[in-house]
């Protein structure tokens, strides 16, 4: 295993799972998309997904894994929850759905070895999304900033909402300017992906996301600092640019945090407290407690969840819970433990970013690009492999070339 070259085929895996978790729901296109089409073309890719990833691991050589042994189990309780029906066939469906996913990823895990390898295919899958969404902006910017989401970016060509696209613009970011600190890409190729990306984010007027760029890309700089001098330069600006904006544009930063809501409407989330208040009140057997109700859409009430760690108790109970806590504090663990490196703050960006997200974002539990995050962190995790160990077979000694005079010497 130790020593394989990762095959082209990987990256095409890769971005198949991108596809996959990029959902079926989400605001109109200027072609209408069915929801049956979207999801036929979103399960079909992570069929190919499985399918390639068997077809490339044929001897089903994989490493061992802590984040996808918590998933495995995860899926266990995701089974036991969903077995009753209470959700629906639909909760089975997604369980096959999650045991394919967690199936290629044990499959990739052979080619998990510590190296920014799937940090590029992540960058380049997300940014072709990105590509979509700004060539839907450019072909109808009324679909792509509708009224109905108060004027944030949208997809338009795919149906992608704005704490999506955000989410994905400040991904790519974030591991690009570590890329660009650590030396493994170019001033003007990081320009390409971090120029646009940031257009885009700001479009979609996402805080999440936003606050995750900013906190996460100062943790991940903050574990370079004391080996990379382009870190130090880089926080060093970016502290004064911070201050500089933070003076001289205070009003027009607050204007867009706030996005014209109320301060009710802003100290109640967006009206998510309300949905997490009843959630947490609605009565439930020892069962439901523990494994909860079985995977759903995460809504509660018709309403979105809007928050992984209740969406997870909703689904899969205090038993789910406690696998994604789990899943955070390894990985959190792991990387403090590391020796400071790039891989290292590229795995402590998305691990933060992810545990910031999931306040007001739902995915921890189910197939979703936060998992697909945390699968690239354990990548970047992973101890390289160990060379294949030599042959315990001597190597014949290499013959000595006898002088011709030597060879016709009789011995008396």
């Amino acid at each position: 295993m130790a020593g394989d070259r990762t095959p082209k085929i990987v990256g095409t895996v890769w971005g198949l799972l991108v596809l996959n978790t990029l959902g079926s729901a989400g605001a109109k296109t200027i072609v209408p998309l069915p929801r049956s089409l979207i999801q036929m073309v979103t399960m079909g890719a992570l069929v190919a997904a499985f399918t390639l990833a068997l077809t490339v691991n044929l001897k089903l050589r994989i490493r061992a894994s802590a984040y996808v042994s918590l998933l495995t189990l995860l899926l266990v309780t995701s089974v036991i929850s969903s077995a009753n029906l209470e959700s629906g066939f639909g909760a089975l469906f997604r369980c096959a759905r999650l045991a394919l996913f967690v199936g290629t990823l044990w499959l990739l895990s052979r080619w998990w070895d510590g190296s920014t390898t799937f940090v590029r295919h992540h960058i380049r899958m997300y940014f072709a999304v990105l590509g979509l969404v700004a060539a839907g902006l450019v072909i109808s910017p009324g679909a792509a900033l509708p009224d109905l989401y108060g004027g944030r970016l949208v997809g338009a060509l795919w149906p992608l909402t704005p704490p999506q696209i955000g989410q994905y613009a400040a991904v790519i970011i974030g591991l690009t300017v570590l890329l660009l600190l650590g030396r493994r890409t170019d001033g003007k190729g990081a320009a390409v992906v971090i120029v646009p990306s940031l257009v885009l984010l700001a479009l979609t007027h996402t805080r999440t996301a936003t606050l995750g760029l900013v906190i996460g890309l100062t943790l991940a700089i903050g574990s370079l600092i004391l080996t990379s001098a382009a870190a130090r330069r880089f926080f060093t600006w970016a502290v004064v640019c911070a201050t500089v904006a933070a003076v001289g544009f205070a009003s027009v930063l607050q204007a867009w945090f706030l996005r014209g809501q109320s301060k009710e409407n802003f100290s109640s989330l967006t009206g998510r407290a309300k949905v997490w208040d009843a959630l947490l009140a609605e009565p439930r057997s020892t069962g439901e407690t523990l494994f909860g109700m079985g995977l759903g859409d995460k809504s509660f009430g018709g309403l979105p969840i809007d928050n992984s760690w209740l969406a997870v108790y909703q689904e899969q109970g205090l038993i789910g819970v406690s696998l994604v806590a789990a899943v955070i504090i390894i990985l959190g663990g792991i990387a403090l433990l590391r020796p400071p490196s790039l891989e290292r703050a590229c795995a402590i960006f998305l691990i933060s970013y992810c545990a910031l997200a999931s306040y007001t974002e739902a995915g921890l539990g189910d197939a979703s690009p936060y998992l697909l995050h945390l699968a690239l962190a354990a990548s970047l995790l992973a101890a390289p492999a160990s060379p294949e160990a030599p042959s315990l077979t001597t190597p014949e000694a290499p013959r000595r070339r006898v002088p011709r005079w030597a060879r016709r010497t009789e011995v008396i």
